[in-house]
């Protein structure tokens, strides 16, 4: 599992590099956030989820976590163990927490390449635990309205093709 975060964040990191100026106002398939709200909420819980891996609380938004810090502190076996918090005092298992994370870089990243108009792919292990996770979370996510109705999409879709089915998107959105 501790390898995961870097293969999650390449594509994503990528995608980010990419954007153009012209293009942070665009909108996404993440209703409530266009191309630049979406990049300031994956930069507002980055440091929340560096410290979730520490076994930190660390307030979100407190610092300018990188992407190469999340990678670091995930990287780590132990970040994937026991519990830890995410910016609150609630514990949970530092497993789901990773799995979490893993769920935000391929979830908003697709949601920023797809506003951006940019391919991406994501290495299947990566894809493989996101939907595991999704796929025991995402009712909970969905009545906390997280996540809006799930879309349909067939059960031999792509792998992200379900994922975003399970997350409320619908895989063939347009920019």
């Amino acid at each position: 599992m501790h390898t995961l975060v870097s293969a999650a964040v390449g594509p994503t990191a990528e995608i980010i590099a990419a954007i153009g100026d012209e293009q942070l106002d665009a909108p996404t398939p993440c209703r409530e956030y266009d191309v630049h709200a979406l990049l300031e909420h994956l930069s507002y819980w980055r440091p929340s989820l560096v410290g979730a891996a520490r076994k930190q609380l660390v307030e979100p938004g407190s610092s300018d976590a990188t992407l190469d810090e999340l990678v670091d502190a995930w990287s780590e076996p132990d970040a994937w163990a026991g519990t830890t918090r995410m910016g609150g005092p609630m514990e949970m298992p530092a497993s789901l927490v990773g799995e979490m994370v893993l769920g935000e870089l391929v979830v908003h990243g697709w949601d920023v390449a797809r506003a951006t108009g940019q391919p991406v792919t994501w290495d299947d292990a990566v894809l493989k635990v996101v939907h595991q996770g999704l796929g025991a979370t995402a009712k909970q996510g969905r009545e906390m309205d997280l996540y809006g109705p799930e879309v349909l999409v067939a059960a031999d879709a792509p792998l992200l093709d379900r994922i975003l089915g399970l997350t409320g998107r619908d895989p063939r959105w347009p920019a």
